[in-house]
């Protein structure tokens, strides 16, 4: 199997675990101080991955604009989600919120020019219809 694959599955079992994480704590706290919570156990996974690795960051600006506006659009998205979580149902919000790659891919085909197969758009049709049962 390949090393991508067995990450790949790894991926989709904690960020399958993690769903539920979000709506038990919004339970007991505001979105707000689930999000301060969260950020700390980022930052427990960020640091000791790089006190592990040695690492010592790249510096290059574009990288760097792109790299903080990819951590702040991801945290106002994830705080947002903590906001509907809190007030929706966790079977209906994770799966819809997982539809963000529709918003992904209509903007790498106007951005980046990258091609969309037939089959990809079979799957964005599948995708939407998706989108509209669990907002039925």
């Amino acid at each position: 199997m390949p090393i991508w694959l067995i990450f790949a599955i790894l991926a989709l079992a904690l960020w399958g675990v993690w769903g539920i994480f979000p709506k038990l704590a919004t339970s007991y706290l505001s979105p707000a101080s689930v999000m301060v919570y969260e950020g700390i156990g980022h930052m427990v996974v960020v640091i000791a991955t790089l006190a592990y690795l040695g690492f010592r960051p790249e510096v290059q600006a574009k990288g760097i604009a792109f790299a903080v506006l990819a951590g702040f659009v991801g945290t106002v998205g994830s705080l947002v989600f903590l906001f509907a979580i809190s007030k929706g149902k966790a079977s209906v919000v994770v799966p819809l919120t997982a539809l963000y790659p529709l918003v992904t891919i209509v903007l790498a085909l106007v951005l980046l020019h990258e091609p969309l197969t037939w089959k990809q758009g079979l799957a964005i049709v599948f995708a939407l219809a998706a989108l509209v049962l669990f907002s039925l």
